[in-house]
């Protein structure tokens, strides 16, 4: 095939067609009509002499071809929209951009209305789209553009993402006032008898736990959820426990009918990420955003 004759902006409508399985969708993502887009299907299978999407039932599924076909094309046309955007100037005073931003719900409290309060004033056109973390660093989402960036704890970030410091944090524990089983200290024994409530928060190995198998020891965890927030209402109402980023845990004590204490053990500081793929280093308004949350982060503890 020859690359000279073949219309690149068919590869544009292979590319959304395989994301929504959907000739409709397909449209409304490109801006196209429907006719349109089925046109360009029909010359794609008679160009690459294979079918690509076929309709199973009420859905579409691509061929094995058009799988292989998936990532390749995929990452050619980021790196061509990167490669144009490089040199773009960016004015956020009147840019009307739209992120979209990977994170916990403990982030989104600490940091998203700061953020959105100084957007408000220097670039009150910009939107911001949230979705929630998933339990491990959303690679795959972040390589294929779904989501511009994450902010989180992530263990292990693979060399293709570029990460940059947000903030640093401590746990402390959560109980309700005049809990019956503690009284005065929250010593090691006096942790081990509580009933936990364990908060994954996008994690699937927590410090507190592997601290403690470190250990030989054991806590007895009854209730697992992804939710910081209805952790602290949860055990405000009831006798669990729970081990939260110090941050949230004062500004719930602030407003619910909790105690907080130190751990009893030694775990230090997370550190908390901001990831985005390498690639965009030269996306000037994807950089400018990441600037904009990291000063978030530096104004929370004071650092310059």
């Amino acid at each position: 095939m020859n690359i000279y004759n073949f219309d690149l902006n068919l590869l544009r409508v292979l590319d959304a067609l395989l994301r929504e399985r959907n000739v409709s969708r397909a449209a409304e993502r490109l801006s196209l009509s429907q006719p349109a887009v089925s046109n360009a299907l029909s010359r794609l299978r008679e160009l690459l002499d294979d079918p690509l999407l076929v309709r199973v039932g009420r859905a579409m599924q691509p061929t094995p071809r058009a799988l292989s076909l998936e990532a390749p094309i995929r990452d050619a046309l980021q790196q061509i929209e990167h490669t144009l955007n490089a040199g773009d100037f960016f004015d956020p005073a009147t840019s009307r951009q739209r992120f979209v931003i990977a994170v916990t719900d403990y982030v989104e409290l600490i940091c998203m209305p700061a953020l959105m309060a100084h957007l408000a004033n220097v670039a009150p056109g910009i939107q911001l789209a949230i979705q929630h973390l998933t339990p491990s660093l959303p690679a795959e989402a972040l390589d294929n553009g779904e989501i511009d960036l994450s902010v989180g704890r992530f263990l292990d970030v693979p060399t293709r993402f570029h990460s940059r410091r947000w903030a640093s944090e401590t746990l402390q524990v959560a109980l309700r006032q005049h809990h019956p089983l503690i009284d005065g200290e929250l010593d090691l024994p006096a942790f081990l008898r509580l009933r936990h409530l364990w908060v994954h928060g996008g994690q699937t190995r927590g410090m507190v736990d592997q601290w403690l198998t470190d250990h030989d020891l054991e806590r007895e965890v009854v209730y697992t959820t992804p939710n910081y927030l209805q952790a602290a209402h949860i055990v405000a109402s009831s006798d669990l426990a729970a081990v939260l980023p110090t941050e949230l845990a004062r500004h719930f004590a602030g407003l619910l009918p909790l105690q907080l204490f130190d751990l009893p053990f030694d775990l230090g500081t997370f550190q908390l990420d901001i990831v985005s793929v390498a690639q965009r280093e030269r996306d000037a308004a994807l950089q400018w955003l990441i600037e904009q949350i990291a000063a978030v982060g530096r104004n929370r503890t004071g650092e310059r």
